[in-house]
């Protein structure tokens, strides 16, 4: 899977490369450098079909419109991904302190439902195969 990423790259270094030096040759243009101007815009070209055949290969990899909006404001795409995990983070701990809430609510519910019906809790601890009562958490 990196082979696919690294030949993108690879490709993607030298198309930019070759923007670069087309600029330069651009911005001091001279009559006398029409051949190299060809010469970086046949690259150039040679480049983009390149691109072109890495994205056959790269068909089946989505990337969230997030990242692209975060290129576009120019922050770095990688704090998405660290944004995303310390937001996965901060659900699970909320999730895991309504888990363990939902938990000592069950103890002290099955704790008072044994005080007022215990003949019918001790059918219940039966049925789920409880030996005793379990103890407030």
């Amino acid at each position: 899977m990196a082979e696919k990423f690294d030949h993108l790259e690879e490709h993607l270094e030298k198309f930019v490369e070759n923007i670069r030096q087309l600029g330069i040759i651009v911005s001091d243009f001279q009559p006398s450098s029409q051949t190299g101007l060809n010469q970086k815009l046949n690259f150039i070209v040679t480049g983009l079909q390149d691109i072109d055949k890495c994205r056959q290969q790269l068909h089946d990899i989505t990337v969230p419109l997030e990242v692209f909006e975060y290129i576009d404001q120019g922050r770095n795409p990688q704090l998405y991904t660290k944004e995303c995990l310390e937001r996965a983070l901060a659900k699970n701990e909320q999730v895991k302190g309504k888990i363990d809430t939902m938990k000592k609510f069950k103890s002290l519910l099955i704790q008072e439902l044994s005080k007022v019906f215990p003949e019918d809790m001790a059918k219940y601890r039966s049925i789920r195969g409880e030996d005793h009562p379990p103890s407030c958490v």
